[in-house]
C-alpha cells in the first residue's frame, strides 16, 4: 500500500452543495442551463434533461459526479453537460485526483455516505459528509487513468450489452404483434402479408380482422382442467421440511419465468391441504396476488391460492404458443383484477376472454420464432449478469488496492 494514501473527499476534489432558484426562473423551452431538483430525473448515467433555469444559483460543471444528498441518499449520474442544481443533490469535481477514477471511487465507497444519512427523521447528508469521507488513492494520476480505463472497458462491454438487450426486446415485441395478428404462412415460413396488402386472406370475426384459417373462441375452450392451489398449515413446521417445490405469486419473475425457490413442503402437506401438483409443462397463471405473471411449469410444482394451474387440451393449443399469447393478455387480466372487492380475477371472467386460435401447426411455428428470440435474449441478459459481475469483483480488487496496476507491463499483478 506504499504507492496508495489516505485522503479526504474535500481535499481532492471540488464540492458544489446545490440551492434552489426561484421557481419563476423556470422553464421547459431550454433557456438557460438544464435543473435538477434531485435524482428524480437520473437516467442510467447522465440525467434527462426536462426543466431548464435561466437564473441559476448553483452549478455542476460538465464531467462533475452528481450525487443525490437527500433521500435517496447516493443516487448517482454523471453531468453531461453544465447543470443547474438543486438543494437535494450535490456536484463533485476533481482538482488533484483523476475525474474518471473518482467516479469509480465514490460508487464503491457509497455505502459509507447511506450509513450517515441513517437514523435521521429524512435521510440527508450535507458538505461536511461529503467533505470527510475517506477515501483511499493511488499516488500518481497514472495508476488511477490506468485502474479507470479497466474498468470503462467493462462498462462499455455492459452498455453494448444493454443496448443488445433493448434491441432483442423491441425485436419480440414488434414480431409478437405481427405474428398475433398476420400469423405465419404454414408453406413459406414466413409471415403473411398485412390485411392492407392482401385483403383475400383475412377475415372478420369477434376480436377484429383475423387470416382465414383461425378462430375466436373462449379461454374455457382452450382448457382441459383448472388446477387451484392453497397453503399447507404454518402452524405445523413439519409441513416445510420437503422436497417438493411450492411457489406464490411473488417467486414469478418478470420475464415471465418461475425465479428462485423459496420455499418446499413434503408429499403430507400437499395431500392434506388444499395446495396441488402442477406437473412440468403446463401453464401457471397467477389469478390473485401478483394478477398477470404467469410462467410454464420449468418442473413439478406445488402452488399457492394466488395461483391457477392451467391444463390445455393439446388437439386444439401448443403450450407455447398458449404461454406467448397470453403474454400479450397480461394487461387485460390486470383489468378484470380493477375496481372489484375481489383480490384476482373471477373464474368467470377468465373462462369468457375471448382468444386466438391459429391451427395447431401454425401455433407451433410461431411458437418457435418466438422461442428462438427467447433464446437470444436469455443468452444477452446471462451476458449481461456475468459482467455486472465481473465489474463488481474488480472494482473490490482496483479500488482497495488487492491487485496491483503495474503501468509499465500493461497487466495486473496479483500484490
Amino acid at each position: 500500500m506504499s504507492d496508495w494514501k489516505s485522503v479526504k473527499l474535500g481535499d481532492v476534489a471540488k464540492i458544489t452543495m446545490g440551492q434552489s432558484p426561484s421557481s419563476s426562473t423556470y422553464n421547459e423551452f431550454g433557456y438557460g442551463l438544464p435543473f435538477l431538483q434531485g435524482c428524480a430525473d437520473f437516467g442510467p448515467k447522465y440525467p434527462i434533461k426536462k426543466v431548464y433555469c435561466s437564473d441559476p444559483l448553483k452549478i455542476a460543471e460538465s464531467n462533475s459526479i452528481l450525487i443525490s444528498v437527500r433521500a435517496p441518499v447516493g443516487a448517482l449520474n454523471i453531468a453531461d453537460t453544465k447543470y443547474c442544481i438543486g438543494r437535494g443533490l450535490a456536484g463533485i469535481l476533481g482538482t488533484s485526483v483523476d475525474q474518471a477514477f473518482l467516479n469509480y471511487l465514490i460508487s464503491a465507497n457509497i455505502y459509507k455516505l447511506e450509513s450517515q444519512s441513517q437514523g435521521s427523521t429524512f435521510a440527508a447528508i450535507n458538505s461536511g459528509d461529503l467533505s470527510n469521507l475517506s477515501l483511499e488513492i493511488p499516488e500518481t494520476n497514472e495508476t488511477q487513468r490506468t485502474i479507470a480505463n479497466i474498468l470503462s472497458t467493462v462498462d462499455d462491454v455492459i452498455e453494448k450489452t444493454e443496448a443488445a438487450i433493448d434491441k432483442y426486446q423491441a425485436i419480440k415485441a414488434g414480431m409478437m404483434q405481427d405474428l398475433f395478428t398476420r400469423g405465419i404462412d404454414t408453406q413459406t415460413g414466413k409471415l403473411r402479408p398485412t390485411i392492407e396488402e392482401a385483403p383475400e386472406l383475412y377475415k372478420e370475426s369477434e376480436l377484429g380482422w383475423i387470416p382465414k384459417g383461425w378462430d375466436a373462441t373462449e379461454f374455457k375452450d382452450a382448457c382441459l382442467e383448472y388446477i387451484n392451489g392453497g397453503t399447507p398449515s404454518t402452524k405445523n413446521a413439519s409441513n416445510w421440511v420437503g422436497n417438493i417445490p411450492w411457489i406464490t405469486g411473488a417467486d414469478f419473475l418478470e420475464s415471465f419465468e418461475v425465479g428462485f425457490i423459496r420455499r418446499h413442503i413434503n408429499e403430507d402437506a400437499l395431500r392434506y391441504s388444499s395446495s396441488h401438483l402442477i406437473r412440468e409443462g403446463n401453464i401457471l397463471l397467477v389469478t390473485r396476488t401478483g394478477v398477470g405473471k404467469l410462467a410454464i411449469a420449468p418442473f413439478d410444482v406445488a402452488i399457492s391460492q394466488d395461483i391457477t394451474g392451467i391444463i390445455l387440451d393439446p388437439s386444439q393449443y401448443c403450450v407455447e404458443f398458449f404461454y406467448y399469447y397470453l403474454q400479450i393478455l397480461v394487461e387485460d387480466f390486470k383489468k378484470m383484477n380493477q375496481g372489484t372487492s375481489i383480490n384476482g380475477i373471477i373464474r368467470s371472467d377468465l373462462e369468457a376472454t375471448l382468444i386466438l386460435k391459429p391451427p395447431l401447426d401454425e401455433q407451433k411455428q410461431i411458437a418457435a420464432v418466438l422461442k428462438a428470440l427467447d433464446e437470444t435474449l436469455k443468452k444477452e441478459q446471462s451476458n449481461q449478469s456475468k459482467y455486472h459481475d465481473l465489474k463488481i469483483g474488480l472494482m473490490a480488487d482496483l479500488l482497495t488496492y488487492k491487485v496491483r496496476v503495474i503501468i509499465n507491463e500493461d497487466k495486473l499483478e496479483n500484490s
